[in-house]
């Protein structure tokens, strides 16, 4: 017997589907549904955003002038 392949997903499709959860617009449901991915997988995408939202302007650059 063969072992069971798991779908893999690109991190674009788990932000866009686990931004799509934090908006609140649908249930979590609902969006797994609509995507073809279980509802703990989407909720556990969710959480991993909101736990790492604080470092995603961690990176110092150089000056940016604006205009």
């Amino acid at each position: 017997m063969g072992e069971a392949k798991r779908k893999t997903y690109a991190a674009a499709f788990k932000a866009k589907v686990a931004l799509e959860a934090i908006r609140g617009v649908k249930t979590v449901n609902e969006i797994g549904q609509e995507h073809g991915v279980h509802p703990v997988q989407v909720g556990q995408w969710k959480k991993e955003i909101l736990e790492h939202a604080g470092t995603l302007f961690e990176t110092k650059r150089g000056r940016e002038t604006c205009g």
